[in-house]
């Protein structure tokens, strides 16, 4: 009888586990999570930029899933990892890595080029897409890694044509360059002095400083004394204001050239206001004009909305980075790096807030806008659209 017993008990059981089983494997595991990865400096002098390229992600990312994505069929969440590499190329790596190790889907990062171009290892080596909003420099994308592409324009059509533009359009006869070493620098300055060469300018002098530095006086009287119109300087802005304020001090009233790095709203405050009006002209690496103008305008007032602070400069580039992979994981129908990638490649004519984004075979963005400024007052005024 006991026998009979136990044999009923444990038939019962096994049917009870079964129905729980099924009933487990029906219900609903809510939408699968994708993981975007984000770096750039949060921490460090050039902060201000590192987090207003963070929140160009995270606008990107709530637009996303306010939205509903499907990819493949099924809804998905995205998720943001974001990661300080305070601009340096050691913290960038090992962020890189931090990344890979978390199984991120794509990478959107770094700002530096100086960081992008190391942590582009890691992330081929790993198979990632990485997608950088503002690394300029040439070797980039020139390494032959496929996992690697940008939304802006290098340091080759930059800074060449601030070269030819200090020569043809500011008549530019005694031209001084400096530069700050890192990779974007004195990428952006070599290309600079190349442009004014090729326009049949002259480069009186060559300097350089540290992107950490904040006294230029024994670099900037070796300059006076060749009494330049204009000076260049390959950099960021936390360093670009202070040698524009002592600039000022030292009665350098030259032109003052830069490209993108300096191209900020933050950069007249970071001058303590010695800017004088049309004195200093920039570059930004993208550009929008005509009716393509009406959707950066739309997003500089939505994340104003957002974050009650003005775009700096590159947030726009990071919102279209994550959106152009989120596009490419839709048309692959898999949010796995292998499978998107390939459209990832093939992204072309891509309608972005900074405009069309179609990639070249090296991850180059085809036909890239340069945007020149300058500043009156506090206020930065676009000067020309040019590609």
């Amino acid at each position: 009888m006991q026998h009979k017993f136990v044999r009923a008990a444990a038939a019962v059981s096994a049917v009870t586990a079964s129905l729980l089983i099924t009933a487990c494997q029906k219900e609903p595991t809510g939408p699968a999570v994708v993981k975007i990865g984000h770096v750039g400096p949060t921490s460090g002098q050039i902060a201000h930029l590192g987090k207003d390229n963070e929140m160009g992600a995270r606008l990107a990312i709530d637009d996303l899933n306010a939205k509903g994505v499907t990819i493949g069929g099924q809804p998905v969440k995205f998720e943001l990892l974001a990661e300080d590499d305070g601009a340096d190329p050691k913290q960038g790596t090992a962020a890189a890595q931090k990344l890979v190790d978390a199984k991120v889907n794509g990478v959107v990062g770094h700002l530096n080029s100086g960081t992008s171009i190391p942590a582009s290892k890691v992330y081929s080596d790993a198979g990632i897409p990485q997608v950088s909003p503002s690394a300029t420099n040439p070797k980039f994308t020139r390494q032959g890694f496929k996992t690697t592409f940008r939304v802006v324009a290098d340091d080759v059509h930059l800074g060449g044509t601030l070269g030819r533009y200090a020569v043809n359009e500011l008549k530019g006869q005694s031209i001084a360059v400096i530069d700050d070493r890192t990779a974007y620098g004195q990428g952006v300055a070599d290309e600079f002095e190349k442009g004014v060469a090729g326009a049949g300018g002259k480069v009186v002098g060559r300097e350089f400083t540290n992107d950490k530095a904040t006294d230029f006086t024994a670099i900037l009287t070796a300059l006076k004394d060749k009494k330049p119109d204009v000076v260049f300087f390959g950099g960021m802005d936390a360093v670009a204001g202070p040698m524009l304020r002592q600039m000022k001090q030292l009665g350098i009233q030259a032109k003052f050239l830069g490209g993108d790095g300096i191209c900020t709203g933050a950069l007249p405050e970071l001058s303590g206001d010695s800017i004088a009006d049309s004195q200093v002209v920039c570059a930004e690496a993208g550009g929008v004009e005509g009716e393509a103008k009406t959707a950066m305008d739309a997003f500089r007032t939505k994340f104003k909305s957002k974050f009650n602070t003005d775009v700096q400069i590159y947030a726009p580039y990071v919102y279209d980075a994550v959106n152009v992979l989120a596009e490419a994981m839709v048309k692959a129908g898999s949010s796995d790096p292998a499978k998107y990638l390939p459209e990832l490649a093939k992204t072309a004519d891509y309608k972005g807030v900074t405009g069309t984004i179609t990639f070249d075979e090296k991850g180059d963005i085809k036909n890239g806008a340069l945007t020149l400024y300058t500043y009156k007052g506090r206020e930065r005024k676009q000067i020309a659209v040019v590609r």
